[in-house]
């Protein structure tokens, strides 16, 4: 069997705007026969693929995972939303890196991990320096190859998840008109689905090494 043919993959991440386009993505892609689907509540729609097996788990106590080669982490809040800095730090930080770990202990090799412009574990911005730490940690793990996307703001549909529109989010859905020219392509709004694509496509083809994708090479 050659590289990335008949494959298994594991998703985390599922109920947020880059996890739901993974999840479409990774069903539709040949090169996977399996992905495990890692939920903290049932999912529906294309979770219902012959192709998937939804695992319901705590992502504060992780069970033993299945054999997977490949990994797609996807998880994220706000502090908003999360209610405080521990809270965000838990579910942006300890989580990814919990998940992460659990499926390298599974025997995975390539791991693809949502991130965000601007991560660095020495910012004094408590947002910027938590992604930067949560990157630090799985590029320690021992993957074969780790691919990180650093998106800007994401556009997508929150309401089809029946989740709250973000305040920034509103704003880069407006700014995806003839205007955003004049944005540099760094900061520019990106969709979240080219984010997964991108994600999904350097995951792949990348065998070896750290990579980091910025948000202009997600469009």
């Amino acid at each position: 069997m050659s590289l990335g043919e008949g494959r298994t993959a594991l998703l985390a991440g599922a109920s947020g705007l880059v996890g739901r386009e993974l999840l479409r993505l990774i069903v539709a892609e040949p090169r996977y026969e399996r992905l495990h689907n890692l939920v903290r509540r049932p999912a529906s729609g294309a979770a219902e693929s012959p192709k998937v097996l939804e695992h319901v788990v705590s992502f504060d106590a992780l069970p033993s995972l299945p054999r997977v080669d490949d990994v797609y982490i996807a998880l994220g809040t706000t502090i908003k939303v999360a209610g405080s800095q521990e809270a965000f730090r838990r579910v942006d930080h300890d989580y990814v890196v919990a998940v992460a770990r659990a499926a390298r202990d599974a025997g995975a090799t390539r791991l693809g991990v949502v991130s965000a412009l601007g991560a660095d574990a020495g910012s004094r911005v408590f947002y910027n320096r938590v992604k930067g730490e949560m990157q630090e940690a799985v590029f320690s793990l021992g993957y074969e190859s780790v691919v990180i996307a650093q998106p800007s703001l994401l556009v997508g549909d929150r309401e089809a998840l029946g989740q709250p529109t973000r305040v920034g989010e509103r704003w880069a859905q407006r700014l995806l008109t003839p205007m955003s020219a004049l944005i540099p392509s760094s900061f520019r709004p990106v969709p979240a689905r080219d984010v997964a694509a991108v994600l999904l496509a350097r995951v792949l083809v990348t065998e070896r090494g750290n990579v980091i994708v910025p948000s202009r090479e997600m469009r």
